[in-house]
């Protein structure tokens, strides 16, 4: 037993000594030197904008492996030495006198007046629209649980079709705008079917012509009510 204790104290002395030459060499300033040139910085100018680093035409400083891998294969900045200095200076003050000596441009807006013919074409190609095309609505219908629905029984919608939805449903599908007061439909629709309804349609001549528009059968919604 007090071999091997004494073997445990000579190897501890040996460690501590092995120690402290370490330590003696770390600290030896000479490292920090070589050190503080390795990780210099390189001062360069931007020719672009680059976020979190600065605008185009500042002179930043960056990681020599950053501006050798990254900013200079793209063209994205240059050494910031006396000839790129002077090349960028004269650049931005050909831009500066550009922008200030451009002429402004002055948009001519002409007015198109309509005359009378182009009015009634667009009123023949309405009026025709309205009597060859059909208005598709869709809306949900009454559905009672229990009940089936019988082959070729009306089947009642839930919300009537009245004249103003036929009018926004028009000028929506159509791009036509027409009054309320010209179409014929004494009452609302409250069941799925097809339907031609008749409507005064008004020239902008002010001669009123009698046209008959043509509306689609009324489709149900495809998620009725359970």
């Amino acid at each position: 037993m007090a071999y091997m204790q004494y073997g445990r104290n000579i190897l501890r002395h040996i460690v501590k000594d092995v120690g402290s030459q370490c330590s003696d060499r770390v600290v030896n300033p000479l490292l920090y030197v070589c050190q503080g040139v390795r990780y210099r910085k390189l001062e360069v100018i931007l020719t672009t904008n680059i976020d979190k680093l600065g605008k185009a035409g500042e002179t930043v400083k960056v990681a020599p492996g950053y501006f050798r891998n990254h900013l200079m294969p793209k063209l994205l900045a240059v050494p910031n030495i006396e000839k790129f200095a002077y090349l960028i200076s004269e650049q931005r003050k050909v831009i500066v006198s550009e922008y200030l000596y451009q002429p402004e441009e002055v948009e001519e807006v002409k007015e198109v007046v309509e005359t009378e013919e182009d009015k009634m074409k667009e009123y023949h190609t309405a009026a025709k629209r309205l009597e060859t095309t059909r208005v598709a609505f869709r809306r949900f219908i009454k559905f009672e649980k229990g009940q089936p629905v019988r082959k070729g029984e009306p089947l009642e919608l839930r919300s009537p079709i009245t004249k103003d939805d036929l009018v926004a449903e028009v000028a929506r599908q159509l791009s036509v705008q027409v009054e309320p007061e010209s179409l014929h439909l004494p009452s609302p629709l409250t069941h799925v079917g097809e339907l031609r309804c008749r409507s005064d349609y008004q020239s902008p001549s002010l001669c009123r012509r009698e046209r008959s528009a043509g509306l689609s059968k009324l489709k149900s919604a495809a998620n009725e009510e359970q």
